[in-house]
């Protein structure tokens, strides 16, 4: 249960300020930071440090979501926002901007983006008109910003995936693109003897290099069969899971664990996984 308090900047705020109010926000927020009577940690932060935490956040309300844990979701949705509150009190401090800017960026570009719902554009689009309109719009956001290059503007911080997809795709919009699947499957196997080559030359940095471009096709793969690569990879990540703890689950059974098996058996398991699922 939370404590009183009766810290002065929390006190400027509290009249009147419900518990779910924006502003205790700030205030909790501002007094963290505060130079002479604030938490250590908090103060030492910067943009920098702070971004990493941004991008878990932002994980793990993905996560809860995958997991449908509803009733942890206000919370990893508190803390992704708290996220957004700790990089605009810096931002005040610095004199750069404070959250009510942050506030009006977002709910400007809202409706600039959606002249259909608050402008005198027709709403009776298909998703997918809507989706070409936004791109549109967001390509003139970008030209206004210097963004020139088709490349431009996609954030080098997304998922390596995630961005892959994000730079094919702009790509794609300019003609550079493979016509299907079938040609992309044909780089695949190209790329695959590559990183072979490369594999028996011993050469780290240039396997590195062959790995990172069959990941590469593999996305481009993913886009052509309109497949999101991050959430196959999720779900591979999650049976990979299931079926490792069924092997776990067996070798316990007899009082067992993996170190005190072999590869041969817990291969056998992991069949036994499969088919269990299966079933």
């Amino acid at each position: 249960m939370a404590q009183d308090t009766t810290h002065p900047l929390l006190a400027e705020t509290e009249p009147g300020l419900d518990r779910t109010g924006i502003r205790r926000l700030l205030a909790i927020m501002a007094a963290l930071r505060d130079p002479q009577t604030g938490c250590p940690w908090d103060i030492e932060q910067d943009f920098a440090s702070i971004a990493p935490y941004t991008i878990e956040e932002a994980h793990e309300v993905a996560d809860a979501v995958a997991r449908q844990a509803w009733d942890e979701l206000p919370g990893e949705l508190g803390d992704l926002l708290l996220q957004v509150v700790f990089h605009a009190q810096m931002a005040d401090e610095a004199g750069m901007f404070d959250f009510a800017d942050v506030v009006a960026r977002i709910s400007d570009k809202m409706i600039d983006r959606h002249p259909h719902i608050f402008g005198d554009e027709s709403r009776d689009k298909s998703a997918a008109q809507q989706v070409r309109d936004w791109e549109a719009i967001k390509a003139r956001e970008r030209a206004a910003k210097a963004e020139r290059g088709v490349l431009d503007g996609v954030a080098l911080g997304l998922p390596a995936l995630t961005r892959a997809i994000k730079l094919q795709n702009r790509a794609a919009r300019v003609g550079f693109d493979w016509p299907g699947p079938a040609q992309v499957l044909d780089k695949i196997a190209e790329e695959t003897r590559e990183l072979v080559e490369a594999r028996d030359s011993r050469d780290h940095a240039h396997l590195t290099e062959e790995f990172g471009d069959l990941m590469f096709v593999m996305a481009n793969l993913a886009r052509h069969l309109e497949i999101d690569p991050e959430e196959a990879l999720r779900l591979a990540n999650a049976k990979f899971t299931r079926r490792f703890r069924f092997i776990e689950a067996a070798l316990a059974a007899q009082g067992r664990s993996p170190e005190d098996s072999d590869l041969a058996e817990m291969d056998a398991l992991w069949d036994k996984a499969k088919l269990a699922e299966r079933g």
